[in-house]
């Protein structure tokens, strides 16, 4: 992978503003890279124009990258799923995605991007119920399980050019401005909290800084491509997601949302509140990452303090 006199690469990035990519362009800068977000709208500076929806984006923008960071995709929860906010899903993540990994194929191999991370979701595995899964786990059932393998799949042309790519199956990161957390401080806070359906369902979350350690550690990592599961070793159930939530806000948590109502209030969307996912991190695991912060209770409590999501990291080996 090329670097800059510094020590620094010139990483490209799309879906800087959005709550994942906000955090980690902090954190990439921080290293002493040169980051330049794809925005669509005019550019400014570290700035580069493109049009997802079109397909268009000059290879030339690429000049000069070592890397490119695909997180573009509209926010899941942020509506109900109308079969038009579906298509705005599919299209956010599936078009960018194919639009970055056309124009990566199409630069003169001897000046490409040597990587590209792609974001993806552990959507891919669907319900897992009490299986816990790895990467090699075959796709699941549903709609996230269908739109992961159509996103995984866009990024091909930039495979089948010889580029590095490495598909970033997230899991819940933690994080009191989004993820997992933001929507359910209020009404914890409240003493509103419970939990959702039955509680038996899986929670793969991860720690943002073990998600931004994890990212960091990727991209200089040449022997490891395809499907890496970005989650903590040790998901939980939605049950102690919630007891421990309410413990660590004093508030009490006795208030269960059954399923049927999940599915009068949020529509589709309820089946990814009470779906399981019960992934396990065994590409980074075996890779030799280690986890900063790997209970569950003590990256729940850094989340809620603010702390420690952008600091100085581990060295992994």
């Amino acid at each position: 992978m090329n670097f800059g006199e510094d020590g620094g690469m010139r990483i490209i990035v799309a879906g800087a503003s959005g709550f994942l990519g906000t955090h980690l362009t902090r954190r990439l800068a921080a290293d002493g890279h040169d980051v330049l977000r794809l925005v669509r709208r005019p550019p400014g500076a570290g700035e580069i124009r493109w049009d997802p929806a079109s397909g268009q984006l000059d290879p030339g923008a690429l000049d000069g990258a070592a890397a490119v960071i695909n997180l573009a995709g509209a926010n899941i929860g942020e509506h109900r799923w109308t079969p038009r906010f579906k298509r705005v899903l599919w299209n956010s993540r599936v078009d960018s995605s194919r639009a970055i990994a056309q124009a990566l194929a199409d630069r003169p191999a001897t000046d490409r991007p040597a990587v590209l991370l792609n974001a993806s979701a552990v959507g891919w595995y669907g319900d897992t119920g009490d299986r816990p899964v790895e990467e090699g786990a075959p796709a699941g059932d549903g709609f996230m399980a269908e739109l992961c393998r159509a996103w995984e799949a866009a990024v091909q042309p930039a495979e089948d050019a010889g580029v590095r790519v490495v598909r970033l199956r997230s899991g819940l990161p933690l994080h009191r401005d989004g993820g997992l957390l933001k929507p359910q401080l209020l009404p914890f806070k409240l003493g509103l909290g419970g939990t959702f359906g039955g509680g038996r369902q899986w929670i793969p979350w991860m720690s943002m800084a073990d998600w931004l350690a994890a990212v960091v550690f990727l991209l200089g990592r040449d022997d490891i491509a395809g499907p890496v599961n970005l989650v903590g070793p040790a998901p939980v159930t939605n049950a102690t997601f919630t007891k421990a939530l309410g413990r660590e806000l004093h508030r009490p948590a006795i208030w269960p949302v059954p399923g049927f109502a999940l599915r009068l209030l949020l529509g589709e969307l309820a089946c990814e509140a009470l779906v399981s996912h019960r992934v396990l991190p065994g590409v980074l695991l075996r890779a030799g990452f280690t986890h900063q912060l790997p209970d569950f209770r003590t990256a729940l409590r850094v989340a809620l303090e603010g702390d420690r999501t952008s600091g100085p990291q581990p060295t992994n080996r």
